[in-house]
């Protein structure tokens, strides 16, 4: 049930939450213009809303969501090898207002986070960093600071906190050209290549509200652009929406897969970017093969290839789309045709990096699946490991090619298959598996069912206990 007008959050209601928000966009952009510190800029907007804490009117001042922040925190904590607390967006909310109180090392956290000091952020403590002491106090599990940590020290430079600014950096494009510039243009394809090249470095859910809101900040521009801007803008929307489709796929959200990557295959047709039209057409079919349509499989993925152009994006769309689709019917004679095709175009072509790219290790999983899809369990188990040699250590790639391998050797190492899916298990923090992963992690379960290795019964265990990728709320876990 939605809050009316008159229903208060943190004693603001809903419509002057909106005002709010409005004019701290406005105060804050303002600021930045005129080349304020992040200090004036909370004065600011302080002065100009009474409703803001302190706490808020910061981290409003340095553009975060609620999701960033707790991000952010988090990032303090394991850049002292700590485990983050779980703070959530509605305890940061009461925090915020004043309903709950954090305590003395979690205030700490916060104000390394920010940038700033615990007192400008209202968070008054105990002998946290007073005159009289010489070293700050004792954290988790008995361990101390860093030497070097002061409040104003600022974390290096990492992937996940320069993700924000690409989206902020658009932000100011399009401020700066509402109505869309070449520049605008130049800028969304940066963008876009930022978020592909880096895409396995984000949890899937972090990464899926970047793109959405760089996509709706290029929206708000593409309508009152002239043709050509417009023409290079909806291409790179499309480029996004295929980002969005991928993302949402590995979320678990196959229903979302579809309608985002059907948009990018209609804006790659519209825009003549016969790339995006190849590349969307092969990501349906592999939604269609997660949905045992096989029919539909195959169609997008004949589709996708009379688009592909030529070399390294035929051998994508033959490895990726049509191959599965052609194991799952037990076409064995076609399959075998299109391993011999992809293989000797992956010989001579030049790999592409990224989530839009295509390489060995890439292409070696999918016809180590096919293989397993065909039961020729020992070439998939051989090919699975060529896959792994290609693919850096502990990343997407590794992962799925670790657990097709044990995939593979389930049926004669049963604890051979189930210790190498601990070993990802141990590896990989819950959030950055995949959809994709826990699929093969459930099939493995499944195929070690009847197993009493002491490593399956564990895997069993473990699995039980997994949380989802999406709970009920419809939230990221």
């Amino acid at each position: 049930m939605g809050l009316g007008e008159g229903r208060t959050v943190g004693g603001v209601t809903r419509k002057r939450r909106a005002e709010i928000q409005r004019e701290v966009s406005r105060i804050r952009a303002q600021c930045q213009r005129e080349g304020h510190t992040q200090e004036r800029i909370v004065a600011a907007l302080r002065s100009a809303l009474p409703e803001l804490t302190a706490l808020e009117a910061w981290r409003l001042a340095l553009g975060w969501s609620r999701p960033q922040a707790i991000r952010e925190v988090a990032a303090v904590y394991r850049a002292d090898g700590l485990l983050p607390p779980n703070l959530t967006q509605a305890l940061l909310c009461r925090y915020e207002h004043g309903q709950a109180d954090p305590g003395d090392e979690y205030r700490l956290m916060i104000s390394r986070a920010y940038g700033a000091r615990p007192d400008q952020l209202g968070l008054a403590t105990r002998c946290l960093w007073c005159s009289t002491c010489a070293t700050p106090p004792p954290l988790h599990y008995g361990q101390h600071q860093r030497e070097e940590m002061n409040i104003g020290r600022k974390e290096p430079m990492t992937t996940a906190s320069g993700l924000p600014a690409i989206r902020e950096s658009v932000q100011w494009a399009v401020l700066d050209a509402p109505g869309g510039s070449p520049a605008l243009v130049a800028l969304a394809e940066a963008a876009v290549e930022h978020y592909a090249l880096n895409y396995s470095k984000h949890p899937p859910a972090v990464l899926l509200e970047e793109v959405r809101g760089t996509r709706n900040l290029l929206s708000t521009a593409t309508a009152a652009a002239d043709r050509e801007t417009e023409f290079g803008l909806r291409r790179q929307v499309g480029w996004l929406s295929a980002l969005l489709g991928n993302l949402a796929y590995h979320l678990d959200d196959r229903a979302g897969a579809r309608t985002h990557l059907t948009l990018a295959g209609a804006l790659g047709e519209s825009t003549q970017e016969r790339a995006l039209t190849a590349w969307a057409s092969g990501a349906l079919a592999m939604v269609a093969t997660a949905r045992r349509d096989w029919d539909h499989a195959r169609r997008h993925a004949e589709y996708g290839l009379l688009h592909a152009p030529e070399g390294l994006r035929r051998a994508q769309l033959l490895g990726w789309a049509m191959l599965p689709a052609l194991a799952a019917l037990k076409r064995a004679s076609e399959a075998d045709d299109v391993v011999s095709e992809s293989d000797e175009i992956m010989r001579s072509a030049a790999e592409l990096p990224g989530r839009f790219g295509y390489d060995r290790a890439e292409h070696r999983l999918h016809v180590a699946e096919a293989y397993l899809t065909l039961e020729r369990c020992d070439r998939a188990a051989d090919v699975a490991r060529e896959s792994i040699a290609a693919a850096p250590d502990q990343t997407p790639a590794w992962v799925a090619a670790t657990l097709v391998l044990a995939l593979a050797e389930a049926r004669d190492a049963p604890e051979q298959a189930a210790t190498r899916a601990l070993g990802v298990l141990d590896l990989i923090p819950v959030p950055r598996l995949r959809a994709t992963a826990r699929n093969r992690l459930a099939r493995l379960g499944r195929l070690l069912d009847n197993s009493t290795v002491s490593s399956a019964m564990e895997l069993a265990e473990r699995l039980r206990t997994l949380p989802a990728p999406i709970r009920a709320d419809g939230t990221a876990a």
